[in-house]
Protein backbone atom coordinates (compact mmCIF):
# COMPACT_ATOMS: atom_id res chain seq x y z
CA UNK A 1 0.00 0.00 0.00
CA UNK A 2 1.23 3.64 -0.81
CA UNK A 3 0.66 6.73 1.17
CA UNK A 4 1.14 10.02 0.38
CA UNK A 5 1.77 12.59 3.87
CA UNK A 6 2.11 16.31 3.42
CA UNK A 7 2.71 18.85 5.29
CA UNK A 8 3.03 22.67 5.48
CA UNK A 9 -0.14 24.26 5.18
CA UNK A 10 -0.81 27.02 7.47
CA UNK A 11 -2.63 30.34 7.75
CA UNK A 12 -0.31 33.26 6.23
CA UNK A 13 -0.93 37.00 5.72
CA UNK A 14 -1.18 38.51 2.33
CA UNK A 15 2.57 38.67 0.36
CA UNK A 16 4.05 35.77 3.05
CA UNK A 17 4.93 32.01 1.93
CA UNK A 18 4.35 28.80 2.72
CA UNK A 19 6.50 25.97 1.52
CA UNK A 20 4.23 22.53 1.30
CA UNK A 21 6.03 18.91 1.39
CA UNK A 22 4.60 15.74 0.06
CA UNK A 23 6.20 12.15 0.47
CA UNK A 24 5.09 9.29 -1.19
CA UNK A 25 5.83 6.07 1.28
CA UNK A 26 5.05 2.10 1.14
CA UNK A 27 5.15 -0.16 -1.53
CA UNK A 28 6.74 1.10 -4.10
CA UNK A 29 9.49 0.75 -6.52
CA UNK A 30 9.43 4.58 -8.89
CA UNK A 31 7.55 7.80 -9.06
CA UNK A 32 7.11 8.84 -11.95
CA UNK A 33 5.38 12.52 -11.80
CA UNK A 34 4.10 14.05 -8.93
CA UNK A 35 1.93 17.18 -8.57
CA UNK A 36 -0.37 19.89 -6.45
CA UNK A 37 -3.82 20.43 -7.05
CA UNK A 38 -6.14 22.79 -5.15
CA UNK A 39 -9.89 23.17 -4.28
CA UNK A 40 -11.42 25.81 -2.96
CA UNK A 41 -15.31 25.85 -1.25
CA UNK A 42 -17.45 25.71 -4.15
CA UNK A 43 -14.99 25.02 -6.89
CA UNK A 44 -13.64 21.65 -8.55
CA UNK A 45 -10.02 20.89 -7.44
CA UNK A 46 -7.62 22.53 -10.19
CA UNK A 47 -4.00 21.54 -11.27
CA UNK A 48 -1.29 24.37 -9.68
CA UNK A 49 2.03 22.57 -10.48
CA UNK A 50 3.24 19.19 -12.25
CA UNK A 51 6.98 18.04 -12.30
CA UNK A 52 7.55 14.76 -14.08
CA UNK A 53 10.59 12.06 -13.12
CA UNK A 54 13.10 13.97 -15.87
CA UNK A 55 12.02 17.75 -14.33
CA UNK A 56 9.48 19.02 -17.08
CA UNK A 57 7.09 21.21 -14.65
CA UNK A 58 3.83 22.97 -15.66
CA UNK A 59 2.32 25.65 -13.70
CA UNK A 60 -1.17 27.05 -13.42
CA UNK A 61 -1.46 30.60 -15.05
CA UNK A 62 -2.06 32.32 -11.74
CA UNK A 63 0.31 30.76 -9.82
CA UNK A 64 3.64 31.22 -12.75
CA UNK A 65 6.08 33.78 -10.95
CA UNK A 66 5.48 33.19 -7.45
CA UNK A 67 5.11 29.35 -6.71
CA UNK A 68 7.74 26.70 -7.99
CA UNK A 69 7.93 22.87 -7.64
CA UNK A 70 10.89 21.28 -7.14
CA UNK A 71 11.18 17.33 -6.15
CA UNK A 72 13.86 14.95 -5.14
CA UNK A 73 13.34 11.72 -6.78
CA UNK A 74 15.55 9.76 -3.83
CA UNK A 75 13.03 10.35 -1.31
CA UNK A 76 10.41 10.54 -3.38
CA UNK A 77 9.37 14.27 -2.23
CA UNK A 78 7.71 17.06 -3.87
CA UNK A 79 7.69 20.29 -3.03
CA UNK A 80 5.90 23.31 -3.28
CA UNK A 81 7.38 26.61 -2.56
CA UNK A 82 4.47 29.37 -2.18
CA UNK A 83 5.60 33.14 -2.09
CA UNK A 84 3.62 36.31 -2.80
CA UNK A 85 0.61 34.26 -1.63
CA UNK A 86 -3.06 36.32 -2.23
CA UNK A 87 -6.16 35.51 -0.82
CA UNK A 88 -7.26 33.79 -4.30
CA UNK A 89 -4.44 31.09 -2.89
CA UNK A 90 -7.13 29.71 0.04
CA UNK A 91 -7.71 26.21 -1.00
CA UNK A 92 -6.97 22.76 0.54
CA UNK A 93 -4.14 21.52 -1.74
CA UNK A 94 -3.62 17.94 -2.47
CA UNK A 95 -0.67 16.31 -3.44
CA UNK A 96 -0.59 14.15 -6.35
CA UNK A 97 1.59 11.34 -7.12
CA UNK A 98 1.94 8.72 -10.14
CA UNK A 99 4.18 5.79 -9.71
CA UNK A 100 5.17 2.06 -10.21
CA UNK A 101 4.46 -0.14 -7.31
CA UNK A 102 7.17 -3.05 -7.99
CA UNK A 103 9.89 -3.76 -10.21
CA UNK A 104 8.19 -7.22 -11.54
CA UNK A 105 4.91 -5.32 -12.25
CA UNK A 106 4.21 -2.98 -15.31
CA UNK A 107 1.50 -1.61 -13.76
CA UNK A 108 1.41 2.46 -13.39
CA UNK A 109 -1.32 3.93 -10.62
CA UNK A 110 -2.37 7.49 -9.27
CA UNK A 111 -2.45 8.41 -5.59
CA UNK A 112 -3.78 11.20 -3.51
CA UNK A 113 -2.73 12.93 -0.47
CA UNK A 114 -5.30 13.51 2.14
CA UNK A 115 -5.00 17.66 1.67
CA UNK A 116 -3.41 20.32 3.40
CA UNK A 117 -5.17 23.64 4.17
CA UNK A 118 -3.81 26.81 3.01
CA UNK A 119 -5.41 29.87 4.24
CA UNK A 120 -4.20 33.62 3.21
CA UNK A 121 -5.81 36.87 4.62
CA UNK A 122 -5.47 40.30 4.46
Amino acid sequence: QVQLVESGGGLVQVGGSLRLSCTASGTLFRVNAMGWYRQAPGEQRELVAHITRGGSITYADSVKGRFTIHRDNAKNTVYLQMNSLKPEDTAVYYCNAELRGSLALMKVDTYWGQGTQVTVSS
